[in-house]
């Protein structure tokens, strides 16, 4: 191990690591109607619920990955996520069965929590403020890549080798990053600062992380964020095939959406040090509150399905508010964590995965072909999530004191 690692190689490893989440769910959208053909249904299950039941795994791993960071150190319990998510990844490779399928995915959502959490708390043990906020940005410029040419890259894959040659890349990704991980990258949380993994530590810090209002609200507001991409995520391949009867090309038009989450996040990383992530995340929200209704206005003139070319767009916003999102909410949360950040990346993650969850599959359930399902959503997520925010703001930001 050294420690001469750079910040630029310090930032790549942390953004392919936080990627594998981004992949889990994108590279696997061109497969799903081939998973359905291949293994069958199993109402109520679905396979919308392939992408849905992975982000519901990873909010019961965040619980646990983020206090074993504090109490092993952040490489252990990266490795030991890595370890899981590869149990699920060959599951979900060798079923049979549309019930295997999601029983591996629901592994990997529990693994793949393990690099999410680490990482950002590898960022909080390192930076603050808004320093940490552009070093999220910075990740999430190079992590937007992956949704960018991933179901394009898969697509081809599977045309070629099948669905089930895309967890063969999964695979192959977690011992890749793993062994980089172990070879390069240094442990951020000395032993004298770690939080013994015990049951009265964790409730007591637990209870002190979610006394802070501006903590909890925040969270809410994630998840909120969150939800509405996620709406997006588990829809939009049979939005575009029953709505355009687009199949063969949606990677493309996927990887043009996913540039303005991209080309946003690498202007925030530019401009969250002159404005502040609180100016920069209150600007975000309003735009996507207003893009949502926007797009909602013209789903009801155009008779409940907006033309391609107006659904791009008005989806593009929707991104580039996100992607703006994405950096400085969890950045604004983390700031008020200070000894107790894997605990309390834990929480912020996991409750905005489940509140994500049952948004996207409380609104996913109004799908009908149409357009206006997806325009309330991101409607309905900016307007609450804007109003969440502002509340929490006025909370306390000091840091929260760790018991010992």
């Amino acid at each position: 191990m050294t420690s001469s690692i750079s910040f630029r190689e310090r930032i790549a490893l942390y953004a392919l690591l936080t990627s594998l989440t981004s992949l889990s769910i994108d590279a696997l959208l061109p497969g799903l109607r081939q998973i359905s053909e291949d293994v069958g249904t199993a109402p109520p299950l679905s396979t919308q619920h392939v992408i849905s039941l992975f982000i519901f795994g990873m909010a019961f791993g965040e619980l646990l990955l983020g206090p074993l960071s504090d109490a092993m150190g952040r490489k252990k319990a990266l490795v030991l996520g890595l370890g899981v998510y590869m149990a699920g990844t060959i599951t979900a490779m060798l079923a049979g069965s549309l019930e295997m399928v999601i029983l591996g995915r629901f592994l990997q959502g529990l693994g793949v929590s393990g690099p999410k959490i680490a990482t950002r708390a590898m960022i909080r043990d390192q930076f603050e403020g808004e320093a940490m906020a552009r070093v999220m940005s910075l990740m999430f410029t190079l992590f937007i890549l992956v949704p960018m040419l991933a179901p394009a890259l898969a697509q081809g894959l599977i045309s070629f080798a099948g669905w089930r040659s895309v967890f063969g890349v999964y695979l192959v990704m977690a011992v890749l990053l793993g062994l980089w991980l172990a070879m390069r990258q240094p442990e951020t949380l000395p032993a004298e600062k770690r939080i013994p993994f015990r049951p009265k530590l964790l409730f007591l810090n637990g209870r002190r992380i979610l006394s802070k209002r501006r903590v909890v609200l925040l969270i809410i507001a994630t998840g909120i964020v969150f939800g509405a991409q996620l709406l997006y995520l588990s829809t939009a391949a049979d939005l575009f095939f029953d709505a355009y009867g687009i199949k063969d090309t949606f990677p493309l038009y996927f990887a043009m959406l996913a540039t303005g989450v991209g080309l946003s996040s690498f202007l925030n990383a530019e401009l969250v040090l002159r404005f502040g992530m609180d100016t920069m995340a209150r600007t975000a929200f309003m735009g996507l509150a207003s893009t949502g209704l926007l797009m909602l206005l013209a789903s009801v003139l155009w008779g409940g399905l907006l033309p391609l070319a107006a659904l791009m767009v008005f989806c593009f916003s929707a991104f580039f508010a996100i992607g703006i999102l994405f950096g400085n909410l969890n950045a604004m949360a983390m700031r008020s964590l200070g000894q107790v950040a894997g605990l309390g990346a834990s929480l912020i993650a996991s409750g905005s995965s489940l509140i994500a969850t049952l948004f996207a599959i409380g609104i996913g359930h109004f799908y009908d072909g149409m357009t206006t399902y997806l325009a309330a959503g991101y409607c309905i997520a900016g307007v609450s999530a804007l109003i969440l925010a502002e509340l929490a703001m006025q909370g306390d930001p000091s840091p929260v004191e760790a018991a010992r």
